[in-house]
């Protein structure tokens, strides 16, 4: 089987247009930004097209032209900044997103720049569908707001799972 690899620049307007269609598409998980649930070349995400967004939902947006971003909605609020606690379908809401293995960083767009939903997760082997999963409700409520001790969990999950050793503290 041969392989071809694209940039995201060149494969996600596909995959969003499939998804605009009413497609289910699966894409692999590339980078760290979502650890500790989904691990870079092993785990894939499952997207499909939503009529509304609420905080905790993991979205594929477009926050600049040609850059796209898997993560986890962090907040929402209204074109004149009051936060939304329901979910929204208002284009000019504002949207604040934040993968679950970033510590500090957060993207800024608009809801009209999130392109699509992840429905559900295969991780390990294993299918989370993200409405019906009682793990994936709780992990969606529970790792958010562990925010302030996120840098140690992060860390101890690198070192003890992971056996990955900062750069710093190997032997030259």
């Amino acid at each position: 089987m041969r392989v071809v690899q694209l940039n995201n620049a060149e494969f996600l307007p596909h995959v969003c247009s499939l998804v605009a269609e009413g497609h289910q598409v699966s894409i692999r998980a590339k980078g760290n930004s979502m650890r500790p649930f989904l691990e870079s070349g092993r785990d894939v995400a499952v997207l499909a097209k939503a009529e509304s967004y609420r905080v905790g939902d993991v979205v594929l947006a477009e926050i600049e032209p040609g850059h796209y971003v898997l993560h986890r909605i962090d907040a929402l609020h209204t074109p004149e900044g009051q936060p939304v606690k329901t979910p929204t379908s208002d284009p000019e809401a504002r949207v604040t997103l934040r993968g679950d293995g970033n510590i500090r960083g957060t993207e800024s767009c608009l809801l009209r720049d999130i392109r699509c939903i992840a429905c559900a997760f295969e991780r390990k082997g294993k299918r989370w569908e993200t409405a019906d999963s009682r793990f994936w409700r709780i992990y969606s409520r529970v790792w958010p707001a562990l925010l302030p001790v996120r840098r140690y969990l992060l860390a101890a999950y690198r070192l003890l799972w992971l056996r990955e050793l900062p750069a710093r503290w190997r032997k030259r």
